[in-house]
């Protein structure tokens, strides 16, 4: 019994020798030459700088780059539309009809007072022309020859009215069909056949909108427009003759053409401390509608020396505060707090805190504090992402 008892007692050590040797091989295998014990691995990059196009973005909303309300000018039963809702129309196009039959009757009741004026003109004249022979001979007295002439001037006046209620009476028969002042699409109609309109009226028949080109409203707050200026007045940024536009729509996508800048207000909005920018975009396929909400991404200038490193390299600490963890000239973690700006192709712009040369650890940021020494080690994946933001 004792003896099995020493046997398995035998088996037990030698079991416990073989796993602390392999144990022990396996630890002096995990280390590597030149690996200071204690130090941990991280991925770095060096700080660089470049040339960069700042872009910012800005909320807008689409306009119709012509707009029409369409009103009668002459008042009347409507007996016809001639147009389909929603469809496009071209200028001068016949949209209404509205019932001619009393401008008619007016057109002809002007027309027959010209005739009268004419023919009254016609005896005036002669008289007048008889009378000043007769003058001449003292055969009239000077009353009678002023009384004539004076009636014959009276008669030119009346040929002058009818003809001017004739033109009159032409143009409200002509208002009687209410044509597209414009070329766009028109919308729906506020009226049918039957509806009792006036000239003038504030009601609206239809409204028609050029869509191709369409306009966009950027607005830009007024304080951000004075930064902008002060970093150009600084130097920190370089003017840009780059007056393209960008969209991104509603659903995140970005608009297939590019717009143009055109214009800034010169005015700031008191209610909403901004200032509007319009720009222009060709529309062929009709996707951008008024009233539509967009992004637009425009050129606010250069950066010639930007600082741009991996969003996944800043952290913020309790206070918010940005912050860059760097490897000092110990290989010990050192923390930064730095001034971000916007976010350029997943990066961060730097604008304060970091110095060219300075090491930034962009990988194994999870397994460091400030003052842990590190061993710094090239991030590959950093380093390729840097070279492509030069490039651009």
């Amino acid at each position: 019994m004792i003896g099995v008892l020493m046997r398995q007692i035998v088996k037990i050590a030698s079991f416990l020798s073989v796993a602390l040797w392999i144990t022990a091989c396996g630890q002096n295998g995990d280390v590597k030459p030149g690996h200071k014990p204690g130090s941990t691995e991280v991925g770095v990059i060096k700080v660089t700088t470049l040339s960069q196009d700042i872009r910012i973005e800005l909320p807008g909303r689409s306009k119709a780059f012509l707009e029409a309300e369409v009103r009668p000018q002459a008042s009347g039963i409507i007996t016809e539309r001639s147009f389909v809702e929603g469809s496009d129309v071209h200028k001068g196009q016949s949209l209404y009809l509205i019932d001619s039959a009393t401008y008619k009757a007016r057109l002809l009741s002007t027309e027959a007072d010209l005739a009268s004026a004419k023919a009254g003109l016609v005896s005036a004249k002669a008289k007048a022309l008889r009378f000043n022979e007769l003058i001449k001979i003292n055969a009239i007295s000077q009353q009678d020859f002023e009384e004539a002439d004076a009636q014959y001037k009276e008669a030119l006046a009346k040929v002058a009215v009818a003809n001017a209620a004739i033109n009159t009476a032409k143009i409200n028969l002509v208002y009687t069909e209410v044509k597209a002042p414009i070329s766009g699409r028109i919308g729906k109609s506020s009226v049918t056949a039957g509806a009792l309109v006036t000239a003038n009226q504030t009601q609206i028949l239809a409204k028609i909108q050029q869509l191709d080109p369409i306009n966009v409203d950027i607005a830009q707050s007024s304080a951000q427009l004075l930064r902008l200026k002060a970093k150009l007045r600084q130097g920190k940024l370089q003017a840009t003759d780059n007056a393209d536009v960008q969209l991104i729509l509603e659903d995140g996508t970005t608009y297939a053409h590019a717009g143009v800048l055109r214009f800034a207000e010169v005015s700031v909005d008191e209610n909403t401390g901004s200032v509007t920018l319009r720009a222009e975009f060709p529309n062929p396929e009709g996707l951008l509608l008024p009233g539509m909400y967009v992004r637009a991404v425009l050129n606010a200038g250069t950066d010639p020396q930007a600082i741009l490193v991996p969003q996944k390299a800043i952290t913020r600490n309790s206070k918010g505060q940005a912050v860059a963890m760097l490897v000092n000239s110990d290989n010990k973690v050192e923390s930064r707090v730095v001034t971000t700006a916007e976010v350029i192709d997943h990066q961060w712009r730097i604008i304060d805190g970091l110095a060219v040369g300075d090491t930034l650890i962009v990988e194994g940021l999870q397994k460091i504090r400030p003052g842990a020494a590190v061993k710094p080690v090239a991030a590959a994946s950093s380093t390729s992402a840097s070279q492509s933001a030069n490039q651009k």
